[in-house]
């Protein structure tokens, strides 16, 4: 049995009615969480699943996906996860790549699409019910698969967003995990006067497991919401106080935009995010105006989490000189730059593709499809993605050049840019807007002549369309193919 097996099956036996995570105002408890373990334990055997048998897990926020989540950590489970926030069909081919002797999710998702794979390729169907679990009529049973001659480390599988390539499923060793749990200090007990943690991200990928590893797998008091809303957070904040915590990286022009009053945010110490890259003015605007530090991070499933951050006494002695920096390498990490063509290692100021050593996942150099600098004093600054570069003709345009510039024009909140087909040019760049509340909205003329005066002129966009609010994926990021879908519509009409 793993280290985190067995801290699993410890988190499962505290105090049976201490309060483990709020869901929609109502407190599970640590004894309905064991309870919902145990049922699924009890329904897995019943499948007939051996236990060095991968399952998939198509988990939701709620409490019982949490248990659930717990429970298959203790059995040393390798977990496929699979994102429940996707198309029947789509969830249908997720499950059919996967390909394991069962799977686990609930009764809403398994749809026709599903239990038709199930069908054929001999799956066993277990359905989470609300601190429960039982098998899915007519797919009690699964058939394991044929088994490699080396058993792997068991691992979580999670799709990754892209940072080293096309997105993959990438196997996260439980004793990262483990790792996650004692290098961070999450082990001790939890504080009852401490405010509970909040709980945002879904439980399927990198940021929900950390989250987890910060909350209900170190037996902490968590706060869990179905989805990150900026009135659910706000709710949370007035509610709880705490002193540290954070939002997704979107969630920081939305808190501007909204004018929420600095008393309501007044018991922050500091304001921690990540995930995506946030626009140096709005940064600047919500720490004048709130006199909070934001805190930026960096990282990626392929590093096992985090590998950079402007931590707190960073920010104390460096301040403003290093806004936007996701400050310095964290717990051993190492990072460079190099020359997108010859991998030849870059001075301290020139941009290049980032490479990262993390120590959690090997010693071997790991090539991102990431553009970064490093300053002279070790600071990482991000610059946008390579890969995400729109041809336009010969010259190479990148989304998040144009996005920086936008945001500078007081009106716009929010903006994706991506690349649509183009017949004489292959590409071309499509900027989707969303204005502040209460703003006259400008023209698209008064657009192109504000970024005129910050870009080239190959990085003005030829297709514009004003929404109510951008596209946004269930880590809260732009949803690049949502705004792609959103010209490909217009183009169709």
């Amino acid at each position: 049995m793993t280290d985190l097996a067995q801290h699993c099956l410890k988190v499962l036996a505290l105090d049976p009615g201490g309060e483990a995570v709020e869901f929609n105002d109502r407190w599970y408890t640590w004894g309905e969480m064991r309870q919902q373990a145990e049922a699924l334990w009890r329904a897995i055997d019943a499948a007939g699943i051996p236990k060095d048998e991968p399952i998939t897990f198509v988990p939701r926020n709620r409490p019982s996906a949490l248990s659930s989540l717990i429970g298959l950590l203790a059995q040393d489970r390798t977990i496929r996860m699979i994102y429940a926030f996707q198309s029947p069909a789509a969830v249908a081919k997720s499950v059919e790549k996967l390909d394991a002797a069962a799977i686990i999710m609930y009764e809403q998702d398994f749809s026709p699409e599903v239990r038709e794979v199930m069908a054929a390729k001999g799956m066993a169907g277990i359905v989470i019910e609300d601190m429960g679990a039982r098998l899915l009529e007519g797919f009690g049973k699964g058939t394991p698969r044929p088994k490699n001659d080396a058993a792997p480390e068991p691992s979580v599988e999670i799709l990754t967003s892209g940072t080293t390539g096309p997105p993959k499923q990438f196997p996260l060793p439980h004793s990262v995990i483990s790792k996650f749990l004692s290098g961070s200090g999450m082990t001790r007990k939890d504080d009852p006067n401490e405010a509970p943690m909040l709980y945002s991200f879904p439980v399927g990928n990198i940021s929900g497991i950390h989250s987890a590893a910060a909350s209900v797998l170190a037996g902490k008091r968590a706060v869990l919401l179905d989805r990150f809303t900026l009135e659910a957070w706000h709710k949370f904040v007035l509610k709880y106080r705490p002193r540290i915590g954070g939002a997704p990286t979107a969630a920081i022009n939305m808190i501007l935009d909204a004018k929420i009053p600095k008393e309501d945010l007044a018991s922050f110490e500091y304001f921690g995010t990540g995930a995506a890259p946030l626009d140096i003015t709005v940064h600047r605007a919500f720490e004048e105006h709130y006199g909070i530090p934001i805190l930026l991070s960096y990282g990626a499933t392929e590093f096992g989490g985090p590998v950079t951050m402007m931590t707190a006494e960073l920010h104390k002695a460096f301040g403003k000189a290093k806004l936007g920096s996701v400050g310095r390498p964290l717990h051993g990490a190492k990072l460079r730059v190099v020359a997108p063509e010859t991998r030849e290692e870059l001075p301290a100021g020139e941009e290049g593709m980032l490479e990262v050593v993390s120590p959690r996942m090997g010693l071997e150099w790991i090539r991102t499809s990431d553009l970064g600098v490093i300053d002279e004093d070790g600071f990482i600054w991000l610059r946008g993605r390579a890969d995400g570069a729109i041809m336009r003709g010969g010259f190479k345009v990148l989304p998040e050049t144009i996005e920086r510039a936008m945001l500078l024009h007081p009106a716009i909140s929010a903006v994706g840019v991506v690349g649509v087909a183009d017949e004489r040019l292959y590409q071309v760049p499509a900027a989707a807007i969303q204005l502040k509340p209460d703003v006259v909205a400008p023209t698209v003329e008064e657009l192109k002549l504000h970024l005129r005066q910050h870009v080239l002129a190959t990085h003005i966009p030829v297709h514009w369309k004003f929404v109510d609010a951008l596209p946004k994926n269930r880590s809260f990021k732009i949803d690049r193919p949502g705004v792609r879908a959103l010209f490909e519509e217009e183009a169709v009409a």
